[in-house]
């Protein structure tokens, strides 16, 4: 089996944490697994297998994210992926987790091309020190509290689910 690639795009670090803990599920479960940002692949011909994840943001996904999938179709049309968004978080991160779903279907459902074997929706965070041009501008931003919704337990499992899900089997470990 060709290793795994995990990639992702972010805003200010939060997806990125997840698919760093995404990759350490994986490789703790014998996963031969890789990881990096979207922007720095330029060809996945090495991997078996594709976890994709970008935050939806306005109600949008990434552009970096969208970028790598149109440059990759092709081959991504014969690939097992997988896809994981980041999205609501605050006081009422589980009440907006349901727009924030539908946005993140709308969005895949204009990729017609793309059939992920899966989907999850993960919790989103906010830092307002992470905040960058012209978001740090705006003071209602600025003013906010800190907020994490991402549900580790949850996407621990979602990550643990993936080689079954994707068709992908670790390694026979040797019997001590």
């Amino acid at each position: 089996m060709k290793k795994v690639l995990i990639t992702y795009a972010t805003m200010s670090g939060s997806t990125q944490e997840i698919a760093e803990y995404i990759h350490r599920e994986l490789t703790s479960a014998g996963v031969e697994a890789e990881i990096q940002p979207c922007r720095a692949i330029a060809d996945i011909s090495a991997y078996g297998a594709v976890v994709l994840g970008m935050p939806i943001y306005m109600f949008k996904l990434h552009k970096d994210g969208l970028h790598f999938l149109k440059r990759n179709q092709k081959q991504l049309m014969s690939l097992p992926v997988a896809v994981f968004a980041g999205g609501a978080y605050g006081a009422n991160a589980e009440a907006d987790s349901k727009e924030v779903q539908i946005n993140l279907n709308a969005e895949l459902a204009k990729l017609t091309w793309l059939k992920p074997v899966s989907v999850q929706l993960v919790g989103g965070r906010f830092d307002p020190a992470r905040l960058r041009f012209p978001y740090n501008l705006i003071p209602a931003l600025k003013n906010a509290p800190a907020e994490d919704a991402r549900n580790w337990e949850e996407i621990g499992a979602w990550a643990r689910s993936l080689p079954g899900q994707m068709g992908i089997a670790a390694p026979e470990r040797g019997l001590a």
